[in-house]
């Protein structure tokens, strides 16, 4: 388990609607410091938040960004993209792009940070999936969400040495400017926030952060067609 009080965190993609609640909860659990990371870094109104570049598909920034952190302690892979579309009608080039950012992109700050991690005791590292992980329901989205989820499964196990503790979280839709656009039922970023918080501080290492995530989580052990109906009519 990893506790918030006293620690310095990163959390990439700061400057998104889940990025923000990250930030802010993690100072009302007592951070000491929080890398708020960003493309193009937002100011802050409290000290305790240090704004800092970090653009996850290039090495260069990655790279400077963990010497200008070397101090912390969890970081928080948020950064991530979207796509909508089916597989078939989107372009390489796109599915590419998509993959630098939500597969690799993470990929390469948790190489960078591990290190730091060990230096600093071994402390967490949080990767936040989605339930499209599990779900093909949202075309070159969830096969790089899933590849991301396979990933952190392997980190989490190359991690475990150096007492790092891999947390991969999974959610549904959350009301976020990302997804600003879609009519349907949205959970409130603070209570997907609540729940990674509280199971990285239990020593978790997977949240199923809502009732979404849960429901696709319970099937996977079934029949496809229990997912994916159309399968059956087919």
């Amino acid at each position: 388990m990893t506790t918030l009080d006293g620690s310095v965190v990163l959390i990439t993609g700061a400057n998104g609607g889940l990025g923000r609640e990250f930030v802010r909860q993690a100072l009302a659990r007592g951070a000491r410091t929080v890398y708020a990371t960003a493309r193009t870094p937002r100011s802050w109104d409290d000290e305790r938040i240090v704004p800092l570049a970090l653009d996850v598909t290039d090495p260069t920034s990655v790279a400077a960004a963990a010497r200008a952190a070397a101090d912390v302690a969890v970081v928080i892979n948020n950064a991530g993209a979207t796509s909508a579309g089916r597989v078939l009608d989107t372009s390489p080039a796109a599915i590419r792009s998509l993959f630098e950012t939500n597969v690799f992109g993470p990929l390469a700050i948790a190489q960078a940070f591990a290190p730091v991690l060990a230096a600093n005791g071994g402390g967490a590292l949080v990767d936040i999936h989605s339930a499209l992980s599990w779900l093909a329901r949202g075309g070159a989205y969830s096969a790089s969400k899933a590849a991301f989820w396979s990933l952190t499964n392997s980190l989490r196990l190359e991690l475990a040495g150096q007492g790092t503790q891999v947390v991969g979280v999974h959610l549904g839709y959350t009301d976020t400017p990302m997804i600003a656009g879609l009519d349907v039922p949205k959970a409130d970023p603070a209570d997907i926030v609540r729940e990674v918080y509280l199971g990285l501080e239990t020593g978790a290492l997977e949240v199923l952060a809502d009732d979404t995530s849960r429901f696709v989580k319970d099937r996977l052990s079934q029949p496809l067609s229990v997912l994916y109906p159309e399968l059956a009519r087919a």
